[in-house]
């Protein structure tokens, strides 16, 4: 059996690490998955997911240039499904990290969708931000303060 990228295979759990785990291919071959490619969750501790003797189905991910076989075991099943989006009006108003523009009633400005438009909005207020420092600045040296 030949092992190119793409493929899944069964293996068994051989060694496990605080990197990941080493798992035993057909042909005697032996491959690593790294700690990253373990779970769709984060993985603190190999050993809470993975056991030695553990059969496992895993893709092979990549083959380098020594001949080492780098494993997924995430990528061999599907991801889990995504949370619905209730509207996208829960406690934030929409609006990631909470922020719903200062003002509670007001409904938060919509979001721009395509690159152009959030480059323009950083621009827009990139510009505002300048234009108030340099104004904060004159005051400040009119008043005899420092540079």
């Amino acid at each position: 059996m030949e092992f190119g990228v793409g493929t899944i295979v069964e293996g068994k759990v051989t060694g496990i690490t605080k990197f990941g785990a080493f798992v035993s291919l057909p042909e005697g071959k032996s491959g690593l998955v790294h700690i990253s490619e373990i779970a769709y969750s984060y993985v603190n501790d190999v050993k809470d997911h993975l056991k030695e003797g553990q059969e496992v189905k895993v893709k092979v991910i990549g083959i380098d240039e020594n001949g080492r076989i780098n494993l997924s075991i995430k990528k061999a099943m599907d991801p889990p499904p995504r949370p619905a989006n209730h509207g996208g009006q829960g406690r934030s108003g929409g609006r990631p990290g909470g922020f719903n523009g200062g003002f509670r009633g007001k409904p938060a400005p919509a979001e721009p969708t395509t690159f152009e438009d959030r480059l323009k909005q950083f621009m827009a207020s990139s510009d505002s931000k300048l234009s108030e420092l340099r104004q904060a600045e004159r005051r400040s040296s009119r008043r005899g303060g420092r540079k």
